[in-house]
C-alpha cells in the first residue's frame, strides 16, 4: 500500500523570535537600546509584550545569546529592502566573444577592436576566436601573431585571463578588463 506524501516541515528563515528563543537567560537591549544586562528569558518577553513589540535574538552565537525588544515585520521588511538593493547593484560579467580569421583585413580588424574596448569599457571579458579554414592550419603562427596584437593593443585596459590555446581549428584567447 502507498504511503502518502509528507512534506517536510517549512523551516523558519531569518531570526528567532519570542517563543522560539529556547534559553534561560539573554542579554536585553530594550526599545530605546540601552542594555539592560543579564535577564531571565520570561522577563525579556513581559518586557516586550508592555511594549506591544517582538523580541528578536540578534546574536545566537553569543553567551548568554542577545536579544532586542523591536518590530519583526519592520525588521523584515527593512532586511528585505536592503537585499533587493544589493541585487540591484551586483553586475554580472558576461563573456563577449569575438571571432576572427588569421587574415583578416585591416578596417575589419579595427572594427572588432572597436568592439572589444566597447565590451571592455562595459565591464564584461572578451574571448577572442580564431579559426583556421582548410591550408591556413600549415599557417598558425599567423594567428598567434594577431592575438599578439591584439594582446599589445589592449595591454593598458585589459590582462590576459586565459593565454592563446589551440582547439582542433580554432585558437582562442580570453581578456579581462583592468
Amino acid at each position: 500500500m502507498r504511503r502518502p506524501f509528507k512534506a517536510a516541515a517549512p523551516t523558519k528563515d531569518g531570526p528567532r523570535s519570542n517563543r522560539d528563543i529556547r534559553v534561560p537567560r539573554v542579554q536585553l537591549i530594550d526599545v530605546d537600546g540601552s542594555n539592560r544586562g543579564d535577564v531571565s528569558i520570561n522577563e525579556a518577553l513581559l518586557a516586550a509584550e508592555e511594549a506591544g513589540l517582538d523580541l528578536v535574538e540578534i546574536s545566537p552565537n553569543a553567551t548568554p545569546p542577545v536579544v532586542k525588544i523591536l518590530d519583526l515585520g519592520k525588521l523584515k521588511y527593512a532586511n528585505q529592502k536592503k537585499a533587493a538593493e544589493a541585487r540591484k547593484n551586483q553586475k554580472v560579467i558576461e563573456i563577449k566573444e569575438i571571432k576572427m580569421r588569421p587574415n583578416i583585413d585591416d578596417h575589419d580588424y579595427e572594427t572588432k577592436m572597436k568592439a572589444v574596448r566597447r565590451f571592455f569599457e562595459e565591464g564584461d571579458k572578451v574571448k577572442l576566436t580564431l579559426r583556421f579554414r582548410g591550408r591556413e592550419m600549415a599557417h598558425m603562427e599567423l594567428g598567434m601573431q594577431l592575438l599578439n596584437k591584439v594582446r599589445e593593443e589592449t595591454a593598458a585596459i585589459a590582462k590576459v585571463e586565459a593565454e592563446p590555446k589551440l582547439e582542433g581549428r580554432q585558437m582562442m584567447m580570453v581578456l579581462a578588463p583592468r
